[in-house]
């Protein structure tokens, strides 16, 4: 077995799940990509739009590297959760490049420094505000594959795609009457397990 490179590993999975991320966006309709479809109002585009918004936070001004990218959502008055959907004016295309934009600042912040390089968090408590760039990476990895968890979920609700990419669905072979059953069988286990608690 060979050595790897922390940064290479890193990169690998923190790339990996932006492409997952970006990759439910393909082939949705501007509505299909905005409406909300959990109580809390979840959304695909509202999901990109957080994800690159982390990312340049603490992949960038948590090291003192600013993007310079208006942020209105998170400056200080922006409306709650505002950095979780994109309004009618905040085009796809507008969220979606602004997310390679800030790949490309954090890849350079990752590059340009050293995994223990202490950085402060600007929205963290004073005095708990210190981070190294390896522990930020780690929590923008975790983040974002968390964030295209919620995706793939959405996705499926929307049309029944689901896989972390094209080509890679990471679920067993079956047609559409093989899943239905399955879904049956999950669910009267469910019921089972109910009657047998009481609840």
């Amino acid at each position: 077995m060979t050595a790897s490179d922390p940064k290479t590993d890193l990169r690998f999975y923190l790339q990996s799940a932006r492409d997952a991320l970006l990759w439910k966006l393909d082939g949705l309709s501007e509505y299909d990509v905005r409406r909300p479809l959990t109580p809390t109002g979840t959304n695909l585009l509202g999901l990109v739009k957080h994800a690159a918004t982390v990312e340049l936070g603490y992949l960038g001004e948590t090291f003192g590297r600013p993007s310079g990218e208006p942020l209105p959502w998170v400056a200080e008055g922006a409306e709650a959760n505002a950095d979780m959907w994109a309004t009618a004016d905040q085009s796809r295309t507008d969220m979606v490049d602004l997310y390679h934009r800030a790949w490309a600042h954090a890849d350079a912040t990752i590059d340009a420094l050293a995994l223990d390089t202490v950085g402060r968090v600007p929205w963290w408590p004073d005095g708990r505000d210190e981070v190294t760039l390896h522990h930020a990476v780690v929590r923008v990895i975790s983040d974002t594959h968390r964030h295209a968890g919620h995706a793939d979920i959405l996705r499926e609700l929307i049309d029944g795609a689901v896989g972390m990419s094209e080509g890679n669905q990471g679920l067993p072979p079956g047609d559409a009457g093989w899943w239905q059953g399955y879904r049956e069988r999950v669910e009267e286990a469910a019921r089972r397990a109910g009657e047998l608690d009481g609840s």
